[in-house]
């Protein structure tokens, strides 16, 4: 792994759980980097999530496919300085319920579910790290209902460009739609509306 991935690692692990240099050092040589297409799958439906990705440049979108109607509907989006990774399947090492691909080009610094157990073995930074993780794969699970139960669309529309401010201009409007909710006409409403106050 280049230094500049190194570098880009440390920042984020220690902006996600406060952890040390000297704690991120025994990592090293733990990280690999892979380098997505558009399109590409980061995983698929009915394999098990094996690795925890940081997402340095790019954007990914997990999503389920609807049996009656073939139609996509988007659950989760990560973009850059975001965790990448299907929470439950890697967690619980099951079988995954969803698709998660590569919207556009993007570059991940990754880790093997074995390499971090390891490391939640060895350390007690990386095993509060491993907490962390799991709490938050069940903060996003549990916002994301509560939004989509009591949120008014606008709200919905302005958490999502207040968690990821620069997907507006990275991906199509019908993906944030689906993600959101909200019919496409009435998007383009709740925009208008905003930019015009």
């Amino acid at each position: 792994m280049v230094k500049d991935d190194t570098s880009f690692l440390q920042k984020s692990l220690m902006s996600f759980s406060s952890m040390t240099l000297e704690d991120f050092s025994i990592s090293e040589g733990l990280w690999q980097t892979k380098y997505y297409k558009k399109g590409e799958a980061y995983n698929s439906v009915r394999q098990v999530c094996k690795f925890l990705g940081f997402v340095e440049a790019g954007v990914f979108r997990t999503y389920h496919i609807e049996e009656k109607n073939g139609e996509e509907k988007n659950i989760f989006f990560y973009s850059a300085n975001q965790l990448v990774v299907s929470f439950a399947s890697f967690i619980n090492q099951v079988p995954c319920h969803y698709h998660t691909e590569a919207m556009t080009d993007a570059k991940v610094v990754f880790i093997h579910y074995d390499d971090l157990i390891h490391l939640y073995k060895t350390s007690h930074a990386w095993e509060h790290f491993g907490r962390i993780l799991a709490e938050q794969a069940s903060n996003i699970a549990f916002d994301r209902t509560e939004s989509l139960l009591f949120q008014s669309a606008e709200m919905r529309y302005l958490n999502f460009v207040k968690q990821h401010p620069n997907l507006i201009n990275d991906i199509p409007l019908y993906h944030i739609s689906s993600y959101l909710g909200i019919q496409g006409p009435s998007l383009s409403r709740i925009r208008k509306r905003l930019l015009d106050k």
